[in-house]
């Protein structure tokens, strides 16, 4: 303040004094009264104090809180008179009016408490604190006012003692706190500052240390602070804590680098906390620049000074102090994590409303996930599984080709990450699995095509990161776009260059007996071959037959490729077999189409063909046996030689005869034409629709 303001304010306190006790007074106080010494030591103490609002600034609610107060004491007069004085005081606006008017009442409510509390004789300093004045400063002070009153009796110099020097009680007053600050305190907080810095970045220091039964870092039993120094002490400390515990952590991943409890999405934790940590060193070294600087005493630039105190420090370090707090929370549950499910349990803490752990936990998954993502990005657009420590979802197993479909890939739920939905890890599943299947089993090169089409439809492109955390909505339509391209090619190359649907049909006319004269010509040439004891019968033979039924028959038209896979197939026989008991068609379901046609699904082709085969046996010999009893010239001449009731009785057994076959070939063509037609015939219709569906 300037000196001629200071020696305005100090004139108007002095005759604010006056005037108030020459109200009381009518007789004008001399400058040596008690009651005006006094009077003047309260006002200045008034000034010199710093009054902390401990309720929000709203006058009506401190109003109400006097009238309270008053009514509550037994002066119910008092409150009265108080509240029509308020209403008054609060009508006031405008020009000359009061505008902080709540300021007015708190400090009265204040002066109040404070005078109360005198009489009772307790310390009042709670209410109105600051720094008090001996009895020698306070001598001075009248003598500054003796001053004045000289002046207008015709004394002279008394103001230019004051105005030399306007600050010269607080400064007193300062060196006095000063003093009692080093009495209480063995250390320096300087020196604490120091140490509680070093504790921070895992280091002991002269006077806080790493206490190992408390499991933290705390000050010296033997040092004397107060107690607020030392809680404050406490509360920076646990700092060092946290980062002890995520160092720790981090040096001990990095010493199992190519260990595969750690892996690549342990690797990309690690890396995302050392560069948090990275921060926190600058942050570190900034504030040791500034507690080289000594810590000023109480004064009015001490605000403005580039220095650094406990209280200063425990500002610094509120933000830091979250953040360690949920790494320190991350790497206790990591511990025991890999993959997708580290990354899961990360994503878990992400789902936080206050905008700074949600924004530190995104750069944080970031880094994470980054590996995961790009092992998505690989599968999908590449079939490749850069998977090394088994971290991704999607686990694969050496298998033959025609198990590779359904074998060969599997989704591991464990390592699936929550911010991945089940529907859409199938989806990557398959995605990644059908190009495997083109390379692997079609020996295919176009779904490179296909995935670099489906990468510039969503606007990427096939190289590395694309795709990150926060990027779901990206990834899903990756991922969509890759299944529907790639499906595609791969049902264009199964239909079109292997010909599945030709295939499909060909099992359908030769293994379910579709094709009628390729099936009756050939019961006709192998019937009396198959009549003989199943193990003097030779394959090759019954092969040659095979070959002569195709060539005598519609199916000499087939394509060269469906003829050459159907073979002659012998099944295992016992003593007594007759070759119909053993024989039997099979379909030779090469590679890629015994993904479909697996050794399970071609045995239940063989046992539909038997049955359908025992069914055409019994037409055939139905037939037979009507070929037998028909009547020719041989049977009629030896029929008109028998007597007549030979003759009679023959007629008889005959017609039972012919009644009992018309039973048995009603019976068996109403069963074949059910089994053909209203059987075969309608599932192969639902399967070329769903095939065309497809």
């Amino acid at each position: 303040m300037k000196e001629e303001d200071q020696r305005k304010v100090t004139d108007l306190v002095i005759e604010l004094v006056r005037r108030l006790l020459s109200q009381q007074n009518p007789r004008n106080p001399t400058p040596n009264s008690p009651h005006l010494s006094q009077s003047l030591r309260y006002a200045l103490r008034i000034l010199s104090s710093r009054l902390t609002p401990y309720m929000s600034p709203d006058a009506d609610a401190i109003a109400e809180s006097i009238k309270r107060r008053l009514a509550t004491q037994g002066n119910s007069s008092d409150a009265l008179t108080f509240a029509d004085l308020y209403t008054k005081f609060a009508s006031k606006n405008g020009p000359g009016s009061v505008n902080n008017k709540w300021a007015v009442l708190y400090l009265l409510k204040i002066i109040s408490e404070d005078r109360k509390t005198a009489r009772n004789g307790m310390n009042s300093s709670v209410l109105l604190p600051n720094f008090g004045l001996n009895d020698d400063e306070m001598g001075y002070n009248l003598r500054v006012l003796n001053g004045k009153e000289n002046r207008e009796k015709g004394w002279k110099n008394g103001v230019l003692l004051v105005s030399k020097d306007p600050e010269n009680l607080r400064e007193i007053s300062f060196r006095e706190f000063g003093n009692l600050v080093k009495e209480e305190n063995e250390v320096t907080e300087e020196v604490l500052v120091r140490d509680v810095l070093y504790a921070c970045q895992g280091i002991d220091g002269k006077y806080v240390k790493f206490d190992s039964n408390l499991d933290g870092y705390a000050l010296l039993d033997s040092v004397k602070v107060p107690r607020a120094t030392l809680i404050i002490v406490s509360k920076l400390c646990e700092l060092g804590w946290l980062f002890k515990k995520v160092k720790g952590y981090i040096l001990e991943s990095m010493d199992c680098f190519l260990a595969e409890d750690v892996g690549t999405v342990g690797h990309a934790f690690c890396a995302a906390l050392q560069d948090e940590l990275s921060e926190y060193y600058k942050l570190l070294a900034v504030l040791e620049a500034q507690s080289m600087n000594p810590i000023p005493l109480v004064s009015e630039n001490a605000s403005s000074g580039n220095y650094l105190s406990l209280r200063r420090l425990l500002v610094w370090f509120a933000e830091p102090m979250v953040k360690m707090r949920l790494m320190a929370v991350l790497v206790d549950k990591c511990k025991v994590l890999r993959g997708g499910a580290m990354a899961g349990a990360i994503h878990l803490h992400a789902q936080h409303g206050d905008s700074l752990v949600h924004d530190f936990m995104r750069r944080l998954l970031r880094r994470v996930c980054s590996p995961l993502f790009e092992m998505v990005r690989s599968w999908v657009l590449e079939g490749e599984l850069e998977d090394i420590f088994s971290e991704f979802f999607i686990v694969g197993q050496p298998v033959k080709a025609e198990s590779l479909w359904r074998e060969g890939y599997r989704l591991h739920s464990g390592m699936l990450p929550l911010f991945i939905s089940q529907s859409l890890a199938q989806r990557v599943l398959r995605t990644g699995k059908s190009i495997n299947f083109l390379r692997v089993c079609c020996d295919d090169r176009g779904w490179a095509d296909a995935a670099t089409e489906a990468a510039a439809a969503v606007g990427m492109t096939t190289r590395r990161g694309g795709l990150g955390y926060g990027e779901t909505d990206a990834l899903e339509s990756l991922v969509m776009e890759a299944a529907k391209r790639i499906d595609k090619h791969l049902l264009d190359v199964i239909y079109k260059r292997y010909k599945f649907k030709e295939h499909c049909l060909a099992i359908k006319r030769y293994l379910l007996l579709g094709q009628g004269d390729f099936v009756q010509y050939l019961m006709d040439i192998v019937g009396p071959e198959l009549s003989e004891p199943a193990n003097t019968i030779s394959s090759f033979k019954l092969a040659g037959l095979l070959e002569s039924a195709i060539r005598s028959s519609n199916a000499q038209y087939d394509d060269s490729d469906i003829l050459d896979r159907l073979r002659v197939k012998m099944m295992p026989h016992g003593t007594g077999d007759r070759g119909w008991d053993v024989f039997s068609l099979e379909y030779d379901a090469r590679v890629p189409l015994d993904t479909v046609f697996t050794k399970s699904v071609m045995t239940r082709y063989l046992r539909i063909f038997n049955f359908l085969w025992k069914l055409r046996r019994v037409e055939h010999a139905l037939i037979g046996a009507w070929k037998t009893m028909k009547p020719n010239c041989i049977t009629s001449h030896a029929f008109t030689k028998l007597q007549r009731a030979v003759k009679l009785q023959l007629l008889s057994t005959l017609r039972r005869c012919q009644v009992l076959w018309d039973e048995m070939n009603h019976f068996f063509a109403n069963l074949q034409y059910y089994i053909m037609f209203e059987v075969l015939e309608v599932s192969w219709s639902n399967f070329s629709n769903e095939m065309e569906v497809a």
